[in-house]
């Protein structure tokens, strides 16, 4: 069998304010913005990290798939609000470094640096979309 070469290409990440999630991952993380498409009332983002092209967040509508139900789309409004609906983990290789640059920021701290008994150095904040974005120290 031949190996395959297979990346990580794009994520999702649920938002319900498109100019709060663009605060957030562009001006407050850094990324690049790579697309802003409006269709319908609606918007997808598609952001990145600088100088990593093939690697993309894309910010989506929550729900906006035509076959979830009312029931369903509540339930998801209610996870997101509970911040229990998605989460990311990023790396940095200065950890204290960007936590003091989002903590001066209006942004949810969830965790301060810790060293983890699992062998990391993280620390954790809410999105504006309430999503869990944990940043780890790159070995």
């Amino acid at each position: 069998m031949v190996a395959m070469n297979i990346t990580i290409h794009q994520s999702y990440l649920p938002q319900d304010d498109p100019d709060a999630a663009l605060a957030f991952y562009r001006d407050a993380l850094g990324f690049e913005v790579r697309s802003d498409v409006g269709y319908g009332g609606l918007r997808w983002i598609v952001v990145g990290p600088a100088g990593q092209p093939d690697t993309s967040l894309v910010l989506t509508p929550p729900a906006a798939d035509p076959g979830i139900t009312d029931e369903e789309r509540r339930v998801i409004t209610e996870m997101m609000a509970k911040g229990t609906y998605a989460g990311i983990n990023l790396a940095t290789d200065d950890l204290d470094g960007l936590f003091e640059k989002l903590q001066a920021g209006d942004i949810e701290v969830v965790q301060e640096p810790t060293d983890q008994p699992y062998g990391v150095r993280d620390c954790a904040f809410r999105d504006p979309a309430g999503n869990m974005v944990r940043i780890q120290q790159a070995k």
